[in-house]
């Protein structure tokens, strides 16, 4: 039953691909933000969708398109009809397609995350350093990778000589680490008792000593977690199969390894209307129009 999309296919279905209803010949798409290596969101996205397939009995094909904004705007259009998105790009899609955010992640015990700004050890070693030097967001749309550095760089009157978009967090990381940037921006959850847990972490195997190259510069938020967002359409009866699904398989052994290894979550819960309200000033303090960044 299991359908990975990726993005030219999508591309190439999407004048056919219209609101699913989860049966066999019109499934639900599903799509995953593309924060981290596409490999890793497939596998691991594949287990949560078998379970949900089998949990609720609907059909599923998974999409991992290849920007944040993708997401947002087949919300709007109707070409996605579940998706697992970031905080700021779910306010784009309730902004302008009144998309619904029905639960958000959680991870041991809090619903939050954190944005970093990081640097080689060898680089900038005070916020105001950064002056006259080189930046890799993760992209426009990203709340930790974009959203809150820009507003401590508004707040500090910091003036980036050149900035990119490095499209995944892990891989502003690798261009730290490389010293192809003098710095950049990811998100960052708090340390457990195995160690640091921030996106340097997505790139420990390829560079195994990331932890002591490259460091934390400066830490901002909280951020809320992750919202699993529906379009605003889909039937309530669907939505509750989902949900329901969902919460169960953030339960089982595998689904919080699962949920861990995509979004550093390990369960969900319910969302409130109140909880983006934070994110929201802050939109509004730095002069970001949502609707700027869609058609």
């Amino acid at each position: 039953m299991s359908t990975v999309i990726n993005f030219l296919t999508f591309f190439f279905m999407s004048s056919f691909i219209y609101a699913g209803d989860g049966t066999k010949n019109s499934p639900l798409i599903f799509a995953l933000v593309p924060g981290q290596d596409s490999i890793i969101l497939k596998n691991h996205g594949e287990k949560l969708q078998k379970f949900l397939e089998n949990e609720t009995k609907l059909y599923l094909n998974l999409l991992i398109p290849t920007n944040f904004i993708t997401v947002v705007e087949s919300m709007g259009t109707e070409r996605v009809d579940i998706a697992l998105m970031n905080p700021f790009g779910f306010l784009l899609a309730e902004s302008k397609y009144s998309a619904k955010a029905i639960l958000k992640g959680e991870y041991r015990g809090k619903s939050e995350y954190y944005s970093q700004i990081i640097t080689h050890k060898d680089g900038p070693k005070k916020l105001e350093d950064l002056n006259n030097k080189t930046f890799a967001f993760v992209d426009p749309v990203s709340t930790s990778g974009y959203i809150l550095p820009q507003k401590v760089f508004i707040e500090n009157k910091i003036k980036l000589k050149e900035t990119l978009f490095a499209g995944k967090h892990d891989s502003v990381v690798s261009m730290v680490y490389q010293k192809r940037v003098d710095a950049g921006a990811t998100y960052h959850t708090l340390p457990n008792e195995s160690g640091p847990q921030d996106a340097r972490l997505l790139v420990q195997t390829q560079y195994p000593d990331v932890f002591k190259k490259v460091v934390i510069l400066k830490t901002m938020g909280p951020i809320p977690s992750e919202p699993i967002v529906v379009r605003p359409n889909l039937p309530l009866d669907t939505i509750e199969k989902l949900k329901a699904g969902l919460k169960k398989f953030a339960q089982t052994t595998e689904g919080k390894e699962t949920l861990f290894k995509l979004y550093h979550l390990d369960n969900f819960i319910d969302a409130k209307n109140a909880d983006w309200n934070e994110l929201k000033k802050t939109l509004e303090l730095i002069g970001e129009d949502p609707k700027k960044y869609l058609k």
